[in-house]
């Protein structure tokens, strides 16, 4: 196993560094992100906030009906003094489903019905939360933060054109156990926060539940290359492989290509 060390202090520092020469080469000045109560939201807002000043800090809290941990984001906005707004987008999904005959029949003759699926049920969140971030950002000059980082996007724990849609994405080169460690040299930050059990907020699962995998064997076969077990280690590969495609531009079937 390979030697790996991490300075969370300078990583930290950098990062702020880096989204201010972002903000001036771009010429913006303002951001908004979608506040979940995790760490990476958190974490994403306080380093925005270090860079670029609390006030030019959008929070946007997005339940979906009821969200019992709502709460954890209220504080996170409160903490560190950005702006805030609650916006609940659960009219917005109901009206999706009835639109799309899920609530009932609503296709016409002649036209095809749409099964409820599971799936896309829970990954429609992430989607309608990206509409109303980009319409908030849009509406008040603010360019949207992506929160997701590198654990996650490594085996695809992520929604296409849902929260891998952003216009900088700021923890996109960490693991997930790295961005605990940079929350936890940011004494703004409710530190309860930072080491809160990842879930999606949609499923009532954890990450680690739904991935079947913990995040510190992802962390470890992304920075070492193995996280000592060889079958966990080909999972993990094998989820890298099949995700891809969300990581990348969409492909494009070119008839100008000769190959």
């Amino acid at each position: 196993m390979s030697e790996y060390t991490f300075d969370a202090v300078s990583v930290r520092d950098t990062l702020v560094a880096k989204i201010r020469e972002l903000a001036k080469a771009q010429g913006f000045s303002k951001v908004v992100i979608g506040i979940s109560g995790g760490k990476d939201s958190t974490v994403c807002a306080a380093l925005c906030a270090r860079a670029l000043g609390a006030e030019n800090v959008f929070g946007v809290m997005l339940p979906d009906g009821e969200q019992k941990d709502i709460s954890d984001s209220r504080r996170v906005c409160e903490a560190l003094g950005i702006n805030r707004r609650e916006i609940n987008i659960g009219a917005i999904h109901s009206a999706l489903k009835a639109a799309t005959d899920q609530n009932g029949s609503t296709a016409q003759a002649g036209e095809f019905s749409v099964s409820y699926s599971r799936e896309s049920d829970v990954n429609v969140g992430p989607r309608l939360r990206m509409t109303v971030l980009r319409y908030i950002g849009q509406a008040i000059g603010a360019r949207l933060v992506g929160t997701g980082n590198l654990s996650e996007a490594t085996v695809g724990y992520c929604t296409k054109d849902g929260d891998t849609s952003c216009d900088f994405s700021l923890l996109g080169a960490l693991t997930s156990v790295e961005v605990v460690q940079v929350g936890l040299t940011m004494p703004e930050l409710p530190q309860d926060l930072v080491n809160k059990t990842p879930a999606d907020g949609l499923s009532g699962q954890s990450d680690e539940m739904r991935l079947g995998l913990t995040y510190r064997d992802i962390h470890s076969w992304i920075r070492t290359g193995t996280c000592g077990d060889p079958e966990t280690d080909e999972k993990i590969r094998k989820k890298e492989q099949a995700n891809l495609h969300k990581r990348r531009m969409p492909h494009l079937i070119n008839p100008f290509d000769p190959q």
